[in-house]
């Protein structure tokens, strides 16, 4: 990981896809609306840092798909084929950018930061955070290397990995309920304690190059809860479903009925994994009759701390790699149990400050 120290120059690429951070009333409510110029004329720049703005598509993340995630996968990675480019942010919405900021993470293998960023408050509001948000957002991706994709929100940066919507309406919308964050931005520096964990990169999917025009696979995600029957998850091997996320109850437990569907399920070659719908903790190998002893010797994969949308994104981004069908399950594992980074020691900090961040108390 490395540093960087000199105040030469940075140019920054923002790609603008909709959400808060770009909405405006619209009569019955808000919407994405705004240009990624508009979003960046309502923020100031940090200094020594010049900004090219690629308006990608507009929408509220509600709306976000597997398909405008490849186009926005293969948007990071043309921005950055430019060498002139030191860093990439995203202005997105804040409902999936969890799965979003995932997605790019597993593909990202370049030095260069990618940083995500949106607001809680619609653009033009008086108490906005988005101009805050995205002011550190640029910041933070003009001054750190080698650390993945990020998010950045209310003078927060954390991982892409664990990372999710922790509060639906709070300006602190974001967190790993089962860890902690990886670094602060305010009063003119950005301070990051240490490397995330992550993965191998995968390479780009053949489906990035066209994403409107691929057939992408169907992952479906069904929660178990105390009424509970495999009804919906089987429905969802009827619709054609290549993965199924199982969000359980407690440490990854189910019933039996359940523990039977998996088994038949996996005998389709379908991915299946056990997350948990507790909001912090691991996932594992505790309970029997129907827990997650008996879903794993069905042939599910536990995914440790990382919750149902991120873990779809990993079946996902698994069904999209090009490696052979009777490979897949070890992929997977292998990107649900990410190991800590090689070097986990502390970023030096600064020699000199950097400007002052708009959103330091």
């Amino acid at each position: 990981m490395e540093w960087i120290r000199d105040a030469r120059p940075r140019r920054i690429t923002l790609i603008s896809t909709g959400g808060t951070i770009a909405s405006r009333w619209q009569g019955s409510g808000y919407a994405a609306e705004a240009a990624g110029s508009d979003v960046l004329d309502a923020a100031a720049v940090p200094e020594h840092v010049t900004v090219d703005v690629v308006d990608l598509f507009n929408v509220n993340s509600s709306r976000m798909t597997s398909v405008r995630q490849l186009a926005l996968l293969n948007a990071v990675h043309e921005a950055l084929a430019d060498p002139g480019v030191d860093g990439v942010v995203i202005t997105h919405g804040t409902d999936t950018l969890e799965e979003s900021a995932f997605f790019l993470d597993l593909h990202h293998s370049d030095p260069r930061p990618v940083v995500l960023t949106g607001a809680q408050r619609p653009i033009g509001t008086a108490d906005s955070d988005g101009p805050g948000n995205l002011y550190d957002a640029l910041q933070v991706a003009a001054s750190v290397r080698d650390l993945g994709v990020l998010v950045v929100f209310d003078g927060l940066v954390h991982p892409a990995r664990g990372t999710v919507k922790t509060q639906t309406l709070a300006s602190a919308a974001f967190s790993d309920p089962s860890a902690q964050h990886l670094g602060k931005v305010g009063f003119g520096r950005v301070d990051t304690r240490s490397g995330p964990e992550r993965t191998a990169p995968l390479p780009l999917p053949a489906a990035s190059a066209a994403p409107e025009s691929a057939a992408l696979p169907r992952v479906d995600v069904i929660t178990h809860h105390s009424d509970a029957d495999p009804l919906l998850f089987r429905a969802a091997l009827g619709a054609g479903a290549q993965g199924i996320v199982l969000v359980a109850t407690g440490a990854g437990n189910a019933t039996p009925e359940f523990a039977e569907a998996v088994r038949e399920a996996v005998a389709r070659g379908v991915l299946v994994t056990v997350t948990t719908r507790v909001p912090a903790g691991p996932v594992a190998e505790i309970y029997t009759g129907g827990g997650a002893v008996d879903l794993v010797a069905a042939g599910a994969l536990l995914t440790g701390t990382l919750r149902a949308a991120q873990t779809r994104i990993a079946v996902l981004a698994t069904l999209l790699a090009d490696v052979a069908p009777a490979h897949r399950t070890e992929l997977l594992r292998e990107l649900l149990s990410a190991e800590p980074s090689e070097d986990p020691t502390p970023l030096p900090l600064p020699e000199e400050p950097l400007p002052e961040s708009a959103s330091a108390a």
